[in-house]
Formats: structure tokens, C-alpha cells, sequence
């Protein structure tokens, strides 16, 4: 069984995770571009850590600008099994206000502009995203947000837009309702490159704002979501801190196959794959890729 190795990605308000110990800051290339910043590898009460600032220190990178294929694979090329996303979010519920953590079960994916896999021409492969989340991953989350007392609501769906403009009003109302609990810009398409390098992915969406269909959020501000960003934040940090202390330090199976996602995705033939992408996919497809 292989050694659990928890990686942390933070998004707006979280450019650092306090609290790693044995820290080393480490520049991993990357076939696919570059990331969105060093990682910072370490410990949390033993338990092997790394974290990467989404947005890099200072936000210098818009959610349309992050290089989503770049950023997963240097987090497999460490050993990440398993993946938080710290992500800050807008509401679409009441009984969601600003402050709520929420672990959201389902995506729905409203962006355009990005890059959402790495296979393509050349070598074909098609991973179920039917659940999306590692449920033993979102099940542990629960817990640790319980333990510290953390308000969370269990399950929800996040629509990813494209930003970097908040949605208009028509949207707000559409997508609040078509049902949805919450919108964010980064985590497509974030878990559906996870999934294709087998890696476990959960989100702790972190509500900001009620997003404008809410009445008195029609114009919803960045320094009225930096105050909660950084009360938020703080929680994030306890909450990693107790997920850590908590964690299998073997990887635990996941009972959806989120680890093992390749292994009946790949359609292409042997003889019809590209070798260039073969070689861009060592660390995400080796796996099955040198079977």
C-alpha cells in the first residue's frame, strides 16, 4: 500500500499554509508549462504535506490564466494521493451564508477557455467523472471540520464559470434556480485533471458572498470578500491542520476508483499512440502507460 501524501491547494486568501514543519520550497518542471507557483513541501504532525498557492503570492494569476494541467502534474510527479481544494466561493442558498464551508459532492463545468485534459490526439482517454469527489477524502473533511467546530455543510454542487467577472444577474438567478449550492472560477477544470492522474480530489468550498441574486448583493465588491477571505481562512488552516493529524498515513483505496481511473479509460491502440504525448504523460499515465 502506498504512503499517503496530502496535497493542499489554496486558493483566493490562502498563499501559504502555517504550520508545515521540515519545510522546503521546491521548482518542479513541468511538460505541460508551468505551474502556478513553487511548492512548499513538509510535514503536518508527521504526515507528509505539500501545498501550492493557486494563485500564486500576491494573486499575480486570474482564474483563466492558471496552468490547471501543469499545476497537477508536478503534484503527481511529488506523490500527492490525495487533493484538497481550498477554493472561496459565492452562495446561492440562504442556509449557506458567508462563512460556511461547504463539501461539495458535485461539478458542473461553465468554462470555455481552458485546457481540461491531458490525452488528445494521439492517445484518447475518457475517465468517468459520474462523481467527481473521493468520498473517503470528503468523508475525512467532515470529520476534521466537526472535531474543530467548523460550520460545514455536507454535500452541494459547484457551477465553475469562467470569470474573471462575477456573473450577472440573469445568471445568478438561473444557476441558483437550476439548484446549485455554490459558484466558483478554479476547481474545473481542476478535479477532472486529478481524475485523470488518479489522484483523490475534494473541495472545501469557502462561501464569501451570497453572489448577486441575493437581495443587497447585486454588487457584490473584492474588499467586501477580502473580510471574510481572511476569517476564512484562518478556519482552513485548523482545518487542514486537524485533516492532518487525522489522516491514514497509508493511502486508503478509494472506493470509486479515483486512484485507479486509468485503468479502463485508455482507447487507443498500442500502435496508434503518439510517443511525444506518451513521454508528456510519464508521471500522470505511467501507471498504466508501461504495462
Amino acid at each position: 500500500m502506498a504512503k499517503s501524501v496530502l496535497g493542499i491547494i489554496g486558493g483566493s486568501g490562502i498563499y501559504d499554509l502555517p504550520g508545515l514543519t521540515n519545510v522546503r520550497e521546491e521548482r518542479v518542471a513541468s511538460p505541460w508549462g508551468e505551474p502556478s507557483a513553487a511548492l512548499r513541501i513538509g510535514e503536518i504532525d508527521g504526515l507528509p504535506v505539500v501545498f501550492l498557492s493557486r494563485h500564486d503570492k500576491g494573486h499575480r494569476l486570474s482564474p483563466s490564466d492558471i496552468n490547471y494541467r501543469a499545476n497537477i502534474d508536478v503534484l503527481k510527479r511529488v506523490g500527492v494521493t490525495d487533493l484538497v481544494s481550498l477554493s472561496a466561493c459565492g452562495s446561492f442558498k440562504e442556509n449557506l451564508p458567508p462563512g460556511t464551508f461547504v463539501l461539495v459532492d458535485q461539478f458542473v463545468d461553465r468554462t470555455h477557455k481552458r485546457e481540461s485534459s491531458f490525452f488528445g490526439r494521439g492517445l484518447v482517454a475518457h475517465v468517468s467523472m459520474a462523481h467527481p469527489v473521493s468520498p473517503l477524502l470528503r468523508k475525512r473533511l467532515g470529520e476534521a471540520a466537526l472535531a474543530e467546530g467548523i460550520a460545514a455543510n455536507w454535500g452541494g454542487t459547484y457551477v465553475c464559470m469562467e470569470g474573471p467577472q462575477f456573473s450577472t444577474y440573469a445568471e445568478s438567478i438561473t444557476y441558483k434556480e437550476l439548484g446549485y449550492s455554490v459558484i466558483g472560477m478554479t476547481n474545473m477544470p481542476e478535479a477532472k485533471l486529478a481524475r485523470e492522474a488518479e489522484i483523490c480530489y475534494a473541495t472545501v468550498a469557502m462561501v464569501t458572498d451570497f453572489d448577486c441574486w441575493h437581495e443587497g448583493h447585486d454588487a457584490v465588491t473584492v474588499d467586501q470578500i477580502i473580510k471574510v477571505l481572511l476569517d476564512n481562512a484562518t478556519k482552513a488552516q485548523r482545518l487542514v491542520a486537524r485533516l492532518a493529524r487525522d489522516f491514514p498515513r497509508e493511502h486508503e483505496p478509494c472506493p470509486i476508483g479515483s486512484d485507479r481511473a486509468l485503468d479502463t479509460a485508455i482507447i487507443t491502440a498500442p500502435e496508434a499512440r503518439d510517443p511525444a504525448l506518451i513521454a508528456k504523460l510519464e508521471a500522470v499515465a505511467g501507471r498504466v502507460l508501461k504495462k
